[in-house]
């Protein structure tokens, strides 16, 4: 089934599309960025996330907060900080006031990925769009991707 699909309803053709798009999309960034810096798209996003940490009150997101960021299970956001830490990318340390608290840094050479990375990540991102702009059924998604701003 296509997300054209005359069998489908009107709700079922939005989410085919909607998925359909952000595939597209995913899969183009995915090989920009590991062309370019051996980064996966997940690993770009975590390193995006941490990045915007800041330290004092509400400054360091949870475990929680990071896996909900990035999409992924806790689990699967543990092992790509373990992977990114070994990497030389990220660095974990314990909460100072509460030491049952764990916190996740981007160390300076992460930063430094991540700013060689982001333009990539950009590039392609407007690539994918570009693409998909030319086909009817994705057109209007690109369009609110592209407005920043979710239909009413």
């Amino acid at each position: 089934m296509t997300a054209t699909d005359p069998a489908l309803t009107a709700l079922a053709q939005g989410w085919c599309a909607l998925s359909l798009l952000h595939g597209k999309i995913e899969a183009h960034i995915e090989r920009a960025l590991q062309a370019e810096h051996g980064l996966s798209v997940r690993e770009y996003s975590l390193l995006d996330v941490l990045s915007r940490q800041h330290d004092g009150e509400g400054g360091h997101l949870q475990m929680k907060q990071v896996a909900d960021a990035v999409v992924l299970s806790q689990s699967a956001t543990t092992r790509l900080v373990t992977r990114l830490e070994d990497r030389g990318l990220l660095m974990r340390y314990l909460c100072p006031t509460d030491r049952r608290g764990i916190y996740t840094n981007v160390t300076t050479a992460g930063m430094r990925l991540l700013e060689e990375a982001r333009p990539t990540n950009d590039a392609a991102l407007r690539e994918a769009l570009d693409e998909a702009n030319t086909r009817p059924e994705l057109a209007p998604l690109v369009q609110v991707v592209e407005s920043g701003t979710a239909p009413a």
